[in-house]
């Protein structure tokens, strides 16, 4: 393809615009601007919710779309709008809750943009969640109490369930029985996570309504990404970009592996693909 035609830029964030420190460099934060600058449409695309997104993304200006929960939920930032709702029913939440009930997990669920999670799991979150993320997970989970109850009371629909392992094999075993139900979407972000999302949900199909809505040609797309939740992404942008510190898997399917998170790989990307052409 012709890589001056791009256009949009959907960026991943944990292990992707984040270093494992969970901070953005400089060098990234300026050659995101310098792309916004140029005229191209930069999207966070994140399984993170909306309140999860961070602080240097809702201050960078020119910054107006996001691609949450793995796709279920794209929003107009500035008004909190929701342009783009594609969650578990009501009985599928509660299917998937239950579903992972006879695993050691810590069960979240996210609802409009934010995230809740029992206060058990939530004291327990030390022993799951992975060190490098603890503080992000303490910060947007919010408690509920009979989280199943009030999901089902409330006839609540989730953007995605996801679990956090202490045991490998025990998430391996969840991914399996996850893949065969017809009606969910598993993908998983970091090892030791499974993402449960409505089947057909993904961050290519997120990426797919997004390109639509700004008139885009898919080949005028540009996504970074490292984790198993950005394969479709990648598969869908005319020009898929995996990170070094990628899963096997991603770099299989991108179309070109660029440096890793710690060494500014989307800025590398960023001035190769889009400002130097």
């Amino acid at each position: 393809m012709n890589h001056k035609q791009i256009r949009l830029l959907a960026l991943d964030l944990d292990g992707t615009v984040f270093t494992d420190e969970k901070t953005i460099t400089s060098a990234t934060q300026k050659a995101i601007a310098l792309a916004i600058e140029k005229g191209v449409i930069v999207i966070p695309t994140t399984g993170r919710p909306l309140n999860g997104l961070p602080q240097e993304f809702w201050e960078m200006p020119g910054v107006e779309y996001a691609l949450t929960s793995n796709g279920a939920a794209i929003w107009q930032m500035k008004n909190r709008e929701k342009m783009v709702d594609l969650p578990l029913s009501t009985e599928n939440t509660l299917r998937a809750m239950d579903l992972m009930q006879p695993y050691d997990c810590m069960v979240d669920v996210y609802l409009d943009g934010k995230v809740y999670a029992s206060p058990q799991s939530l004291k327990n979150a030390e022993r799951f969640a992975p060190p490098q993320m603890l503080e992000y997970v303490k910060k947007t989970r919010t408690p509920v109490e009979n989280l199943r109850e009030w999901i089902a009371e409330n006839q609540y629909h989730a953007e995605k369930v996801t679990m956090f392992f202490c045991d490998p094999a025990q998430q391996q075993q969840a991914m399996m029985l996850a893949q065969q139900q017809a009606w969910l979407e598993p993908s998983s972000s970091v090892p030791q996570n499974l993402e449960l999302n409505a089947a057909g949900v993904n961050k290519g199909m997120g990426l797919r309504k997004l390109a639509e809505f700004f008139g885009i040609d898919l080949s005028q797309v540009m996504a970074c990404g490292d984790g198993g939740n950005d394969i479709a992404m990648l598969q869908t942008a005319g020009l898929g970009v995996a990170m070094a510190n990628g899963t096997e898997e991603v770099k299989q399917v991108a179309d070109v592996v660029t440096a890793s998170n710690q060494q500014d790989g989307v800025a590398k990307a960023i001035e190769k693909y889009i400002l130097s052409v």
